[in-house]
């Protein structure tokens, strides 16, 4: 609602208007983002539907593509950091200290997934408002309640009080084009413009080592057919050839992910797109990856995380090594391309193990759909992580680290530590360089055999490896 206000105007800088009724103040807002996973950011877009609507004045800075404007940072009453994952996190509380430096009259927010989870840190910072992912209204409620000049302790959320929204249809004025971000390349090397969206939100799972499930806890919010298929529009009106949907699992409302991408086919049947999905879904609704490889989609994404079926059921992943290959299979003659996302280094991982992830992506022809940071991902343990419910973890992990925003934790081969930092360094190098992913797996597998106990065989090269579509910026939190 807007914010209408009969009181007397309140000082500050909030600019009035007059309408028949009510003195409308509005709030000079700022809606920073750090990092997106190299998308345009929908955690700017979708708030600022609702604040533009509310008449506010908005200006959005995405910090992965412009510069910050200082001007507008000394104008602004109202500063907004948007953090859906680790790495945005880390980023904001770095530019912290830059915007109070630059204007410390200014109230700071943070928004989505990982605020919560990192509330103490974030207030230490400075920050006076912490909302979580379902932030849209109480951002809205925020500013209002600056415009008239009532401050008011927030109360504190809880699992439970996940609020269920009215969704509205994202406001992408004044975002970096498309084109500045991550697109899709085909294997005949074609690339291609690509946006994204979100169907629903939140997860039914609760799978251990899952930085939604301490907020969510298992729950899961649709977004309206017609409000997903609006932001697609405009986004195909924008120049997007390829739609990212980022549902954590696009399958946990199978009935709406049904309709959402039928009714996305009859309006633009040339687009295509892709979307993340358990195993476990994978394995269930098998029915399903017809229509989605007749609609549209080229790739899936499942976080498969492991292919020892003990660290599975410590994560408590809902699917086994022996579901990961059944579930490659039923993609395949489906026409779709699986990737599969992995944690190799883990507090149970061997050199033994970790070998042997690379030996099955070589076997099952997955070196062109396994992105090369997939590789070198460490397990992150943040706050409130039921990891922490684990004996062997608790026992063993450092304090927090509130720098890195994690547990600190150590392999008890300290070679696989080692491993870890040799590899990461060796994906940072590729990247630079912009080798291919065939190289990089090479050299991976060469640091990788140096552990082995028995010789290892060279790495041969397959005759004819199975191209993949993939994102031009990988998948990482």
């Amino acid at each position: 609602m807007i914010a209408e206000l009969a009181a007397a105007r309140p000082r500050g800088r909030s600019g009035g208007i007059r309408s028949t009724r009510y003195t409308i103040y509005v709030v000079k807002i700022l809606l920073l983002s750090t990092y997106e996973l190299g998308r345009q950011p929908f955690g700017l877009a979708s708030p600022a539907a609702w604040l533009r609507r509310r008449g506010h004045s908005l200006l959005c800075c995405d910090l992965s593509r412009q510069t910050l404007d200082e001007a507008a940072v000394r104008e602004a009453e109202l500063i907004v950091f948007y953090l859906p994952m680790h790495t945005a996190t880390r980023l904001a509380l770095q530019w912290a200290s830059v915007i109070r430096a630059q204007n410390p009259d200014a109230t700071l927010s943070a928004c989505g997934l990982y605020a919560p989870l990192n509330e103490a840190h974030l207030r230490a910072a400075g920050f006076a408002s912490v909302l979580g992912p379902e932030f849209e209204e109480e951002l809205a409620q925020l500013a209002e309640t600056l415009a008239s000049g009532k401050i008011e302790k927030q109360p504190k959320p809880t699992a439970s009080e996940i609020p269920r929204l009215s969704f509205e249809v994202p406001d992408r004025a004044g975002l970096p084009a498309l084109r500045n971000y991550a697109h899709l390349v085909l294997p005949n090397n074609e690339h291609r413009v690509a946006g994204y969206t979100e169907a629903s939100r939140g997860c039914k799972h609760l799978c251990r080592h899952c930085p939604i499930v301490p907020v969510y806890a298992g729950q899961f919010r649709v977004v309206p057919k017609e409000i997903v298929l609006a932001d697609v529009c405009q986004q195909v009106e924008a120049g997007a050839q390829h739609i990212t949907f980022g549902d954590p699992d696009f399958f946990n409302g199978i009935t709406h992910a049904r309709r959402v991408v039928e009714a996305l086919h009859a309006q633009h049947p040339h687009l295509t797109y892709d979307v993340t999905i358990k195993i476990e879904h994978l394995l269930r609704h098998a029915d399903a990856l017809a229509t989605l490889a007749r609609t549209g989609c080229l790739f899936l994404t499942s976080a498969v995380e492991s292919l020892d079926d003990e660290v599975l059921r410590k994560l408590e992943k809902g699917h086994t090594r022996a579901d990961f290959f059944r579930a490659l299979g039923l993609c395949a003659d489906a026409g779709l391309a699986l990737q599969p996302t992995f944690i190799p280094f883990n507090p149970w991982t061997t050199r033994t193990s970790y070998f042997g992830l690379l030996e099955t992506i070589a076997d099952r022809d997955l070196i062109a759909s396994v992105p090369s940071i997939q590789l070198a991902i460490r397990l992150l343990i943040p706050s409130r992580s039921r990891l922490l419910e684990l004996p062997e973890i608790a026992n063993s992990i450092s304090e927090f680290d509130s720098e890195r925003l994690v547990y600190p934790w150590k392999n008890v081969d300290p070679a696989l530590d080692s491993l870890a930092e040799e590899i990461a360094g060796i994906v940072a190098s590729a990247e630079k360089k912009k080798e291919s992913r065939t190289d990089v797996f090479q050299r991976i597998w060469d640091a990788a055999s140096r552990l082995q106990e028995f010789q290892k065989p060279q790495f041969r090269l397959p005759t004819a490896i199975k191209p993949a579509p993939y994102l031009s910026e990988p998948w990482y939190c």
